[in-house]
């Protein structure tokens, strides 16, 4: 395979937003799969599976299978499992997160007199004060606490929402405990991407719309990045400077649209 020949794309803010897709990615993934280049739907979202993921995909126009899609929910139960294989987990999140326990062999725990061996917590739109406690009060019992994703923000067609970071920032702040971090720039999310693809890091070029997290994560784990720098993602124009800054990071190569990353995807 020729040289940073496969690609890590990600989701939210990156081909879609909400339920709208961002002009251009149908044609993007369209010329992706007609090349045969190896590429991974790379979502820090822990939500949903990847079945629901590639059906959600389909549904805007972008052609996705479920095995071309990676979650931080799919590394973090993989991470867990490795450690204690069977272990117990208080899952704080929503059905991709379950699911990936569960199909990891996870034992899902909900006995409220007892004390699980891992506190999972990814984003939660249900979240509320009392999951908030039963969870720090775990933790503090000695569940070691694993974190899907620390994004603070979640893009949305109604604009800017809480992530599972904003939720995972209440919890450390409870305990006083740091959570292990699985999704970008994490390079355990990285490394179970690039074991997926069957590629080394040097391979691959990451695609995305968050230089805190995206752009940071191919920095950090030796990739080429590739930003997208719109008015809708994450990292817009108008806070490149100071996301630059935060993250400690630059890409690159940066991108306004979908059309021009294909024209460089497809001219290399």
């Amino acid at each position: 395979m020729p040289s940073r020949n496969a690609l890590l794309i990600d989701l939210d803010g990156t081909l879609y937003h909400g339920t709208r897709m961002v002009p251009g990615a149908d044609e993007l993934i369209s010329a992706l799969n007609e090349k045969g280049i190896p590429f991974l739907f790379l979502t820090n979202n822990s939500s949903a599976a990847p079945e629901a993921v590639s059906l959600r995909l389909n549904k805007m126009g972008i052609p996705a299978k479920a095995e071309q899609v990676c979650t931080s929910s799919m590394a973090a139960a993989a991470y867990i499992a490795g450690r204690k294989p069977g272990g117990s987990v208080a899952v704080f999140g929503e059905a991709g997160l379950r699911g990936a326990a569960a199909a990891a062999g996870l034992r899902l725990f909900d006995d409220e007199t007892g004390c699980p061996d891992y506190v999972l917590q990814g984003i939660d739109r249900e979240f509320s004060y009392e999951k908030l406690a039963r969870a720090g009060r775990w933790i503090l019992s000695g569940a070691e606490f694993v974190l899907t994703n620390p994004d603070l923000l979640l893009p949305s067609e109604g604009g800017l929402m809480p992530g599972a970071g904003t939720l995972g920032a209440s919890l450390e702040a409870m305990t006083g405990i740091k959570p292990a971090i699985i999704g970008k720039p994490s390079p355990i999310l990285m490394n179970f991407a690039f074991d997926l693809l069957g590629v080394g890091a040097s391979q691959v070029t990451v695609i995305g719309d968050n230089m805190m997290t995206d752009i940071k994560a191919g920095n950090d784990s030796g990739c080429r990045s590739l930003l997208l720098l719109t008015e809708e993602g994450v990292t817009t124009p108008h806070n490149f400077e100071r996301h630059k800054s935060l993250s400690g990071v630059e890409p690159d190569l940066i991108k306004s649209n979908l059309a021009d990353v294909r024209e460089w995807v497809l001219g290399q």
